[in-house]
């Protein structure tokens, strides 16, 4: 993926890649290693308690921006400039169908100010679709994109929005296919079937890398394009 897109900046959602739920301090360096530029995270954030070590303002890596004050880590960082591009990523946890979180549309506002003067991309961590489309109407040209992500599934409203914003509703899973969310279907299904409880097991099952290519013009930082991507094809 890299020698077709030949990508300036690669941001990776994590906040799953430990057996399903969560992330640890391993898989941040393995994927940094990979050269990821960033990782974004999400409600599961936590879920791997040893992960706070590795929220230490110094690692690439952010948290929904709204959780409750002291709790440990960032919202937004702003990456070393390359090729005269200054990025920063953003993340936000939505409000509705999901835990406490505070008001993701003012700090969404907040971090756009904040970052005036350089590029923002925001990763919009929410289970209504409603909430994400709204969310990238009101960052429309204060943002170079917001992606949205949570539900697993791949939505097919890639577009740039009015005002220069690449937005999609769901970028889609990294993870194994065929299978539920990632998840061993036959549990899934025996859980519909019968209503009885499952303890989930991640599917054996060859792995797909679901995400969006984003083109975005330097000197305005208007997205010029966004290009739904899944590798290898299914």
């Amino acid at each position: 993926m890299r020698q077709i897109y030949q990508p300036d900046f690669v941001i990776v959602n994590g906040e799953n890649s430990a057996g399903g739920v969560g992330i640890t301090p391993d898989i941040v360096k393995s994927l940094l290693a990979l050269q990821v530029d960033a990782i974004t995270l999400g409600n599961h954030a936590f879920n791997k308690r040893d992960v706070v070590d590795v929220m230490n303002g110094t690692t690439p890596i952010v948290r929904p921006g709204n959780m409750a004050k002291g709790v440990p880590g960032v919202g937004l960082i702003h990456l070393p400039e390359k090729g005269g591009v200054k990025l920063s990523v953003a993340n936000l946890c939505g409000q509705v169908y999901m835990d406490s979180y505070d008001d993701p549309f003012a700090l969404a506002s907040a971090y756009a100010q904040e970052c005036k003067d350089r590029h923002l991309f925001l990763d919009f961590h929410a289970e209504a679709t409603s909430e994400k489309i709204a969310m990238g109407f009101h960052m429309d040209g204060q943002a170079v994109a917001v992606v949205g992500t949570h539900t697993h599934v791949t939505t097919a409203d890639e577009q740039v929005l009015p005002e220069g914003t690449a937005y999609i509703t769901d970028v889609g899973m990294c993870g194994p296919w065929p299978s539920v969310l990632g998840m061993d279907r036959e549990i899934i299904l025996n859980r519909f079937r019968t209503g009885l409880p499952q303890r989930f097991e991640v599917a054996n099952e060859p792995g797909v890398i679901s995400g969006v290519v984003i083109d975005v013009l330097r000197e305005s930082g208007r997205a010029s394009h966004i290009e739904r991507i899944r590798f290898p094809s299914i």
